[in-house]
């Protein structure tokens, strides 16, 4: 897989993502991390779509950051601040996330990817993308 230099590569699972942006040049594939995200004020924001009754806190606190990812995807999308990205999460958090991105951050979207290595190392990540 080709990824552009300036590509937002998002490694992401249910309770945290690490934002990377492309630096490589000519074709390369050289990651910088900018942004550690986390789950914040989760009293101010609910989970994404419903939640059966039976849901753990853990499993609310997950859909309440997978809302608040798509959310400044979203942002960053119809700000203009990326171009191109790749999103990489285990696959229930990529399942919550798809349906509340926008159209402006899927038309975006290189590539989804459905594993978790929110906690690989930088190599393991790389390496995926290849």
């Amino acid at each position: 897989m080709k990824i552009p230099a300036g590509t937002l590569v998002v490694v992401a699972d249910g309770g945290g993502a690490r934002v990377f942006r492309n630096v490589g040049e000519e074709g390369g594939l050289t990651l910088r991390q900018e942004q550690l995200l986390e789950l914040m004020n989760m009293n101010d924001d609910g989970p994404s779509g419903a939640m059966p009754p039976e849901s753990t806190g853990s499993q609310i606190d997950e859909a309440t950051f997978a809302k608040q990812l798509a959310k400044s995807l979203n942002a960053g999308a119809l700000k203009n601040q990326y171009a191109h990205a790749v999103l990489v999460a285990d696959p229930q958090t990529l399942g919550q996330i798809r349906p509340m991105l926008h159209k402006a951050t899927t038309e975006r979207l290189l590539a989804e990817i459905a594993k978790d290595l929110t906690n690989a190392p930088l190599e393991a990540i790389e390496r995926a993308l290849h």
